[in-house]
């Protein structure tokens, strides 16, 4: 599986990694992959990061300047959070993995790694928590197939990006109610987007052009956009 093929729609995923240049390393193949990413430097980044965001997977490295992150793992798990957690670290010592999954990891990867396989572990494990839902979402003559990540409009396949199916989801999910552009940039975008910024606007221009006539995603000027059932 390549990197483009491994992507989910509005997951929010936190990577906790001291070392700058890999961070941003991971940061941008985890977006490349259609993941919405949040990045973390410390225990204590992370730490506030977790308490004012809700997220679908974390990615913590263990040798922080500030503490363990297993640390923050169990203390995670003895809050009652759930979130799937992925270790990845230079520790590969059987003890270290050991311990990893002790204190409440899901998965473990060793560096060096390749951004492939990170990519397609942290889709495994948002997967598991994803609450059953609708396979296709099926409105008049457009269908929204989640499995296979396939939009027909009148039959016709169409072709989108990660954030246009994204926001095409979330606004078919949600048919007949308004979705602000808050809420799109929370859950399609990530803390690099800027909410002020015309981003969403530009998705949805490309997705109504896409999708063609007659109009099936209306403006509700002043808080965002809803398509009608």
């Amino acid at each position: 599986m390549t990197t483009g093929d491994a992507v989910i729609a509005r997951v929010r995923v936190l990577v906790c990694e001291d070392d700058g240049n890999l961070g941003d390393e991971i940061a941008a193949g985890l977006r490349a992959a259609g993941f919405a990413v949040d990045l973390a430097r410390d225990y204590a980044d992370a730490d506030l990061k977790i308490a004012v965001n809700t997220y679908d997977c974390l990615v913590i490295d263990r040798g922080l300047p500030d503490g363990d992150g297993l640390d923050l793992v169990r203390a995670q798990r003895e809050s009652g959070q759930r979130t799937p957690v992925l270790i990845l670290t230079a520790r590969d010592a059987l003890a270290d993995r050991l311990d990893g999954f002790a204190h409440g990891a899901d998965d473990y990867v060793v560096k060096p790694f390749a951004m492939d396989e990170l990519a397609a572990r942290v889709s495994a494990l948002c997967r598991r928590q994803e609450l059953p839902a609708p396979t296709r979402t099926v409105l008049g003559t457009l269908v929204v197939d989640r499995p296979r990540r396939r939009v027909h409009r009148a039959g016709t396949l169409l072709t989108l990006t990660p954030k246009e199916f994204g926001v095409l989801e979330l606004l078919a999910a949600r048919a007949g109610t308004v979705v602000s552009r808050a809420e799109l940039i929370e859950c399609c975008w990530d803390e690099m987007a800027e909410p002020a910024s015309n981003v969403v606007d530009v998705v949805v221009a490309q997705l109504r052009r896409k999708l063609g006539d007659p109009p099936l995603i209306d403006t509700v000027r002043g808080v965002g956009f809803t398509i009608n059932p």
